[in-house]
């Protein structure tokens, strides 16, 4: 049930091509002198929209720290992350024995990922808007971070659909895309809400990842494995 998590994960590491050398980093602006000048101008600002030290931005590098709940983590599920993520560029894949799994990329190569998952999550709300496979939803919007959606559906035909299916497609990504751009492993969230069209009254929350570790802890309860 959980297969496609490990699918998505690799997926996002395979984002972008290799690392970026120094000379390349010159060229694009990145080099020493400029990330002095702009730490100095910026200031706070740049302290605050790095988000938790969970991002670490070196010189060169970035490292990003994940919680293992979002993947798959039984026997070899983490090697075939690692070997995919490093195949596709991604320069370490460190599995830090607490509970999280960190990957070393160029800071390039984050700044694409970021990219990447942007376009990803646009299109899945195109998806969603237009592509009619979830009849009863009528609009979806997100806010500026993805860390908020809101969908207006037609309320009885959603309840009695599989339209909800929708929401962990777009939840997942918002949960990349926080932990990606600095949010603390231990702290951080997407929350969709899903409207009545007619009233616009909220008839329903989902919160992640809350609702993933509900449903894994369901599935452990079935197979007697909590």
């Amino acid at each position: 049930m959980w297969k496609w998590l490990i699918a998505l994960s690799i997926l996002l590491a395979a984002c972008g091509t290799g690392e970026q050398t120094p000379e390349e980093s010159a060229e694009a602006g990145d080099t020493p002198e400029a990330e002095t000048s702009k730490d100095e101008s910026e200031g706070a600002a740049k302290e605050k929209s790095e988000g938790s030290i969970d991002v670490d931005k070196g010189m060169f590098n970035v490292k990003v720290t994940l919680p293992k709940t979002l993947f798959e983590m039984e026997d070899g599920d983490f090697e075939e992350i690692k070997a995919s993520a490093e195949e596709e560029g991604i320069g370490e894949v460190t599995d830090n024995g607490d509970g999280t799994i960190t990957y070393k990329m160029s800071k390039s190569k984050h700044k694409e990922m970021m990219k990447e998952m942007e376009e990803e999550i646009e299109s899945s709300l195109e998806e969603i808007r237009e592509g009619g496979e979830y009849s009863s939803i009528q609009g979806v919007t997100a806010n500026g971070d993805y860390s908020e959606f809101t969908l207006e559906a037609e309320q009885t035909a959603y309840e009695e659909s599989f339209d909800g299916f929708a929401v962990f497609g777009i939840g997942v990504l918002g949960l990349y895309y926080q932990l990606f751009d600095g949010a603390d492993p231990d702290d951080y969230s997407v929350v969709i809400h899903i409207t009545d069209a007619a009233t616009g009254e909220e008839f329903d929350t989902v919160e992640f990842p809350e609702v993933l570790d509900e449903m894994s802890g369901e599935q452990g309860e079935e197979y007697g494995t909590e």
